[in-house]
């Protein structure tokens, strides 16, 4: 285990997203503890440059070849030895290089998973804000990490208050007294409107969230709840329960982030103002405990929490999710692969906000499930069902 004594080397996959964000302002707060080891970015090569500028990593690694000239004339030209890579070879470089301690897998998307997955393979410390490398490949993943004997931590703000409210060395295998999970969801922009009003919702109020500071895609996913049941199916995956043992609950107020119930009545809450920070900085220091920059929760001034049960007429893409979830094999990845390119559709202007449910729905129902064998295989999967999911958009129009 690094101790707090140790300089740690880390890599941010995902550096100019809102995670990659966040785990930098955590970072600069304990510079005693920390060293950035690489950066990566997708498409914003300015704020990485930035981000280069101010942290200076050994490596920042960017999506393709004339993004990678843009930025190392950018760094040159300031004087900075910061050596650019670029795309899935490069972001795998910077997962499992020697050097590097930490892993931050912030990328969004199926994107992230190879360069995760490298990361894990390599025994490094990961801490895992891409949900879609369990939701897709979870099987091999986690076999990936018991081998290597890589250490995973989540930052979802769910699964990291599960992690916090499970037994000190919760074995899957064992329950330890654990008889279910509460997963909390905020229920989203349109917990409350018209169900009639959902169809000409545009992508602007879908990404108004009302408690957190997200990125497009992920905000889309809270707004139709696919968000929780992507979690869901994550949780069942780094907790060892299925989809019976986990029950999805609405709190609109995002106070409390899970709940862990357990055999002899006790109910374990962890709560917090809704900062990915407090994740963030929880799982870079664990066992130990460091300062995240976020104000202590006022619980006098919060003064009520509210919970209800998910409406799956409201929100038909958790419902979806949660079938997935009890199918299993191929059928997560299916969901994840339609799903993307649904919400994309959505943002593009060229799918309504409820269509985005019907397409993945679709796309499920033309795929036969299979378990998946190799990594080569949940590729596979995933490009198929991206082909059906854009010709069902397609054909739309």
């Amino acid at each position: 285990m690094v101790g707090s004594d140790t300089m740690q080397q880390l890599t941010i996959l995902g550096a100019t997203g809102s995670i990659g964000v966040s785990t930098l302002d955590v970072v600069a707060r304990h510079p005693d503890r920390f060293r950035v080891y690489a950066l990566s970015g997708n498409s914003r090569i300015a704020e990485l440059a930035e981000q280069c500028q101010r942290f200076n990593p050994s490596f920042a690694v960017v999506a393709d070849a004339d993004a990678a000239g843009q930025l190392r004339e950018r760094l040159h030209s300031w004087g900075l030895k910061t050596e650019v890579l670029w795309g899935v070879e490069g972001l795998c470089q910077v997962s499992s290089a020697k050097a590097v301690d930490v892993v931050m897998a912030a990328i969004v998307g199926a994107a992230g998973l190879l360069p995760t997955l490298a990361a894990a393979r390599a025994g490094k410390k990961v801490l895992l804000a891409n949900k879609e490398s369990l939701v897709m490949g979870g099987q091999l993943f986690m076999d990936t990490v018991q081998k290597s004997g890589a250490i995973l931590l989540p930052i979802d703000s769910e699964h990291n208050a599960i992690f916090q409210c499970l037994p000190q060395g919760y074995d899957p295998a064992e329950k330890g007294g654990v008889r279910k999970i509460l997963l909390t969801a905020s229920g989203g922009p349109f917990r409350n409107i018209p169900l009639d009003d959902l169809s000409s919702v545009t992508p602007d109020q879908a990404c108004a969230h009302p408690n957190w500071q997200m990125g497009r895609k992920i905000s889309v996913d809270s707004a139709t709840m696919m968000n929780k049941g992507l979690e869901l199916i994550e949780a069942c995956w780094l907790f060892g329960l299925s989809p019976d043992e986990i029950d999805v609950v609405i709190h609109p107020q995002s106070v409390i982030h899970s709940m862990v119930e357990y055999v002899d009545g006790s109910v374990l809450a962890q709560l917090g103002n809704p900062d990915m920070r407090t994740p963030i900085a929880h799982a870079l220091a664990w066992p130990e405990r460091i300062e995240s920059g976020v104000a202590s929760l006022d619980i006098i001034a919060t003064a009520r929490l509210d919970f209800g049960a998910p409406d799956l007429q409201r929100f038909p893409c958790l419902g979806l999710a949660m079938r997935a979830a009890k199918e299993g094999g191929s059928a997560p990845a299916v969901l994840n692969a339609a799903n993307e390119v649904a919400v994309q559709g959505f943002l593009q202007g060229r799918l309504s906000f409820i269509d985005i449910a019907r397409i993945v729905a679709e796309t499920l129902e033309k795929h036969e499930v299979a378990e998946l064998e190799s990594l080569e295989h949940v590729q596979q999967v995933d490009t198929e069902a991206r082909e059906v999911a854009l010709k069902l958009i397609r054909s739309a129009h």
